[in-house]
């Protein structure tokens, strides 16, 4: 058997960038649209899982909530600070945005015809994913103005995730495929 030992705080520190650093850092062409996300909590999450994978900003949008907010940072441990974040009171205005930049706008939704993580190619970069509401998911207005969506295949009895945890899962397969058509 290997003999695996976790990293201790110092040599984490060795390899991972500091605020500083991350601030400045190329990020992955990935944007994350955050639309009436309720829980302060998950965006706090989502926060850290942005700032984990190199994602180029966040746009919080409707009724998300925007830091500062001491629940934010509470899930976020600082990523809050170093990952660039806009608000937009209207979904529509923050899409038009993406598109006019080139971006390919797809909701994180279960949907006729929607993408399966492994099928993001280098046609879908740049790239917005839209995650919406915890209970209601991305609005149809809203998925009508996408490029498409992407469904995180599932084989249990429930058909969804929190949203912070669909974030997680396709925020990195994102970055993944974004990764590998770049090699």
């Amino acid at each position: 058997m290997r003999d695996v030992q976790k990293l201790t705080y110092e040599q984490l520190t060795e390899v991972r960038l500091t605020p500083e650093e991350a601030s400045a850092a190329t990020r992955h062409p990935i944007v994350a649209v955050l639309l009436d996300v309720r829980s302060l909590y998950n965006v706090g999450s989502i926060f850290r899982t942005a700032d984990a994978f190199g994602i180029e900003r966040l746009l919080l949008c409707g009724f998300t909530p925007a830091p500062p907010r001491p629940e934010i940072s509470k899930t976020a441990l600082g990523a809050d600070s170093v990952v660039p974040f806009t608000v937009y009171k209207n979904v529509l205005d923050a899409i038009d945005q993406l598109k006019s930049t080139g971006y390919k706008v797809y909701a994180a939704e279960i949907a006729h015809g929607s993408l399966k993580p492994e099928d993001l190619g280098s046609e879908h970069f740049p790239l917005a994913l839209v995650f919406g509401n915890e209970l209601t998911g991305v609005p149809d207005e809203v998925l009508a103005v996408c490029h498409g969506a992407v469904e995180i295949p599932m084989y249990g009895t429930k058909h969804s995730l929190n949203v912070a945890v669909a974030a997680g899962v396709l925020l990195s397969s994102a970055v993944h495929r974004y990764r590998e058509t770049q090699s």
